[in-house]
């Protein structure tokens, strides 16, 4: 039996921000005296024309900027608190998958009376949290985290060495809007990484313990608008056009794992992220050949995701992303960011993410982690 389940109303294509305000009187009822909180990476995005109008037609628009990477639970409890003074109804995250994390986490947790980090720490590692009464509306910037149509938020608290998840149905948005204009002058290296992030949540929504056949679709046709794209980003040829496939292929990545969550990749990733400050495109990306590899047996219809790749073999695969990573400026070896046979033995011991390394199709020891870092190291 194949299921798939996706609440969000999406609007994508260059020029759909234009339909942002009409979404959020549709989200507040014609309720224009309604509270609107906009969180932003950068207010320099506020020149676009929606939201421009949103904010004549909408007086209580309430800005806050948060230029944060990989959001830790103190950045989500210094938003929580910072906004506490504001009658709040529709919260509009507009950045990368950091700030659509935040956005989406913040209507999670803002009717909770929260005391300090460490409560809400407790929260989060406990689940203890419930639908609240704010909606909220994606606007990416960049292509490759699909977090605008997805019901779960990476928070990390890296003083431990954890990363969490809140997840659950309720943490929806309302809308999403991936207009290509806000990504079409990204610098090339975060152009790559997000791509190749959008390709892995692609492939492993494919071979994931939890696939069907409609999240299936989405992921080929999300690979193959990726790759059709990054050789104008890399030449800096036609860049409004690539900006548009890319960002019609990371919307794709994310529909395809809302349903799916991601598995091998991203669970070995974390701690890659954690212990070396590896960018998570990049991470995520350099373990794809390994773990192709490591799920060769059990990848149905390989051929027909090899296609999609636009290569013959799972040989051709880590080479290809390779390539993008160094021509984008990355280094492709682990020990040039720092890893030594000992810190890897701790990454590989720290790689078991619940719900990522149970969802891959082979099992996950330390062993054969160890394995596909090692084959990346020097």
């Amino acid at each position: 039996m194949n299921y798939f389940y996706n609440s969000v109303r999406v609007y994508q294509g260059r020029g759909c921000l234009s339909e942002l305000p009409e979404a959020c009187k549709e989200a507040l009822q014609n309720e224009m005296n309604s509270g609107i909180l906009l969180l932003v990476w950068d207010k320099s995005v506020l020149e676009q024309k929606g939201f421009q109008k949103l904010m004549e037609e909408f007086p209580n628009v309430v800005v806050e900027e948060c230029s944060v990477s990989n959001p830790e639970i103190k950045d989500l409890f210094a938003i929580y608190q910072k906004t506490l003074r504001f009658h709040i109804e529709l919260v509009i995250a507009v950045g990368g998958g950091s700030i659509l994390d935040l956005g989406k986490s913040l209507c999670m947790i803002r009717d909770e009376k929260i005391a300090s980090v460490e409560d809400l720490r407790k929260r989060i590692a406990e689940k203890n949290y419930k639908k609240g009464t704010l909606r909220w509306i994606g606007v990416p910037t960049t292509s490759g985290t699909g977090s605008e149509v997805t019901c779960w938020a990476t928070i990390w608290d890296t003083e431990n060495l954890k990363k969490f998840s809140i997840e659950t149905t309720d943490n929806y948005a309302y809308a999403a809007f991936a207009d290509s204009k806000l990504t079409e002058k990204l610098p090339t290296k975060l152009a790559v990484s997000s791509a190749l992030d959008a390709v892995c949540h692609a492939v492993e929504s494919y071979w994931a313990k939890s696939t069907n056949d409609i999240s299936k679709i989405y992921a080929l046709d999300a690979i193959r608008a990726v790759f059709t794209a990054l050789p104008a980003v890399i030449e800096k040829r036609n860049l409004k056009i690539a900006a548009e496939i890319l960002s019609r292929g990371s919307l794709l990545a994310g529909l395809a794992f809302s349903n799916t969550h991601t598995t091998a990749c991203h669970s070995i990733s974390y701690p890659l992220t954690m212990l070396y400050h590896i960018p998570h495109g990049v991470a995520v990306a350099l373990l794809l050949g390994g773990v192709f590899k490591l799920n060769e047996p059990m990848i149905s219809n390989l051929p027909r995701l090899l296609e999609s790749f636009g290569v013959e073999s799972i040989d051709e695969i880590q080479p290809l992303i390779e390539k993008y990573l160094s021509a984008a400026g990355f280094e492709t070896r682990l020990s040039k960011w720092g890893a030594t046979d000992a810190s890897l033995k701790e990454a590989a011991e720290k790689s078991m993410t619940r719900g990522r390394a149970d969802n891959n199709p082979i099992p996950l020891t330390t062993e054969n982690v160890l394995q596909i870092l090692n084959r990346i190291k020097e």
